[in-house]
């Protein structure tokens, strides 16, 4: 059995992934919207989700739409018995949805 190279392999599907990311980050299509800010509450917990069309989202409604694809990189996950919304694990951290600008 030949043997595999596992590095070459890892560095392939990192440079894919981050053309994928180019393509991607550069449309986004079917008109899905793109969540640009985030309201917190006190304990650091994200209310409400604000979009690049200027919509404000409480956390049940976008929970809905992402789960219909109406919201550009966004995940849906289910987590401590309920399903959490996340961006899409890209590598990138300033688009992670905590780091994002508060409104």
């Amino acid at each position: 059995m030949p043997e595999k190279d596992f590095e070459q392999i890892y560095n392939n599907y990192r440079k894919n992934q981050s053309e994928q990311q180019e393509n991607s980050s550069k449309e986004s299509s079917d008109g899905q919207e793109e969540i640009v800010a985030v309201r917190k509450n006190d304990d650091g917990d994200i209310i409400a989700f604000k979009t690049n069309t200027g919509r404000e989202l409480d956390y049940i409604t976008a929970l809905e739409e992402a789960k219909s694809g109406s919201l550009f990189h966004i995940d849906v996950f289910h987590k401590y018995g309920r399903d959490i919304i996340r961006s899409e694990p890209d590598g990138i951290k300033e688009n992670n949805l905590d780091n994002l600008p508060d409104f």
